[in-house]
């Protein structure tokens, strides 16, 4: 329990760590001790926003526990908390002065602080804010994390990846610092690096699917299809719903030449998501290169859904114009287009660095897919 309560010089108010004066009031704090209002707003308003009613009895707890010492350090830090997570970051940040002027030690106040700057965008006291705490503990993973985001947010990279390191140094497994030196090398253009950490990110947690999509697009870059096809298989595993992770799968085997595995995985996919244009789009066209007869029931089917499409928008847009009447048919729906585009992009001549590559169902219709890419 604090004993003493210092108070910063009245003329420097401003200035958190410029010294103490000599005034030390005694309180009588033993009563703190059986404070049943005060013990449960120290137990309910640290850290982190509860949820609902909880919330606002932190805050009602922390007011009593602020009224009850006034000097108390970890009272107004909790108090501080409360304000912060209602939003009110100027006034949250003017409680964790308090608390500093109070007790300098006071390192939840400190790094509360850091984070209320942050959140005000005022980037520079956060990262003095930061380095103090640094200097007082050393090796706090938290710390170092938040001065690398400070560096990053201030558009440093170079010094944002120095201090990850530093954190990868204390915490070796974290996945989530570990993907986000892939990320940052990344943008600096070190591929190889960015593969480094992202590969020990997806090592020590295998189901992010943002690690897992960069994994799966460096692969398709550098044309190891069947190393490709690993991380997508394992993202639709993932995200089930997603149809784009298993059109992936089979164009990655259609790139690889293996063009029966390729049309098992869109037959797969169709009966999981009868209603995707694209996927049957790529069965009518791969079914009529390999000269099977399943084409023309590709064809019909690709056709009564895109006219069912058709007539869905005239509806909405009946309904919205307050009309039944429609500017006529879409180009390609009444004959069944078959044109598709391959989700993985344009074939490469020869292997490149990998870039990362996000591909959305809606990327699927923007270009058309080279002959040069299907069997003859």
């Amino acid at each position: 329990m604090m004993q003493n309560v210092h108070l910063a010089p009245e003329t420097d108010e401003d200035d958190l760590y410029s010294g103490y004066n000599d005034y030390n009031p005694i309180y009588d704090i033993e009563e703190l001790e059986n404070d049943a209002a005060f013990q449960q707003a120290v137990r309910t308003s640290h850290g982190r926003r509860p949820p609902g009613k909880d919330f606002a009895q932190a805050s009602s707890y922390a007011d009593i526990a602020v009224n009850s010492d006034r000097y108390n350090p970890a009272a107004l830090t909790n108090k501080g908390n409360t304000v912060f997570a209602n939003g009110d970051y100027e006034k949250a940040a003017e409680f964790y002065k308090e608390a500093l002027r109070n007790d300098s030690s006071c390192t939840e106040a400190l790094y509360n602080i850091g984070l209320t700057y942050e959140k005000l965008n005022r980037l520079d006291e956060a990262l003095d804010c930061f380095l103090k705490l640094h200097a007082i503990l050393r090796n706090s993973a938290e710390v170092l994390y938040q001065i690398a985001n400070i560096y990053e947010l201030m558009e440093n990279p170079s010094q944002a990846i120095e201090w990850l390191m530093q954190v990868v140094s204390v915490i070796p497994t974290d996945p989530q610092v570990l993907s986000k030196l892939g990320e940052l090398y990344d943008r600096e253009g070190d591929k190889s690096q960015a593969f480094q950490y992202y590969y020990e990110s997806y090592r020590y947690f295998p189901c992010n699917i943002e690690v897992i999509e960069w994994l799966g697009a460096y692969y398709i870059d550098t044309q190891f299809w069947e190393k490709a096809i690993q991380y997508f298989e394992r993202a639709s595993l993932i995200q089930p719903t997603q149809v784009k992770w298993q059109l992936m799968v089979a164009s990655c085997f259609r790139r690889s030449g293996n063009y029966q595995k390729a049309l098992d995985t869109y037959k797969d996919t169709h009966r999981k998501f009868p209603e995707n244009v694209e996927c049957l789009r790529f069965l009518v066209r791969l079914c009529t290169d390999l000269g099977l007869k399943d084409a023309q029931e590709y064809a019909r089917k690709l056709k009564r859904l895109e006219k069912m499409k058709e007539i869905r928008e005239q509806r909405i847009k009946s309904g919205r114009d307050g009309s039944g009447g429609s500017r006529g048919k879409r180009e390609g729906s009444a004959s069944g287009d078959a044109s598709y585009v391959d989700p993985l992009g344009p074939q490469i001549e020869r292997p490149k660095t990998a870039a990362k590559k996000r591909i959305d169902e809606d990327d699927f219709a923007d270009e058309e897919l080279g002959d040069d890419l299907l069997p003859e």
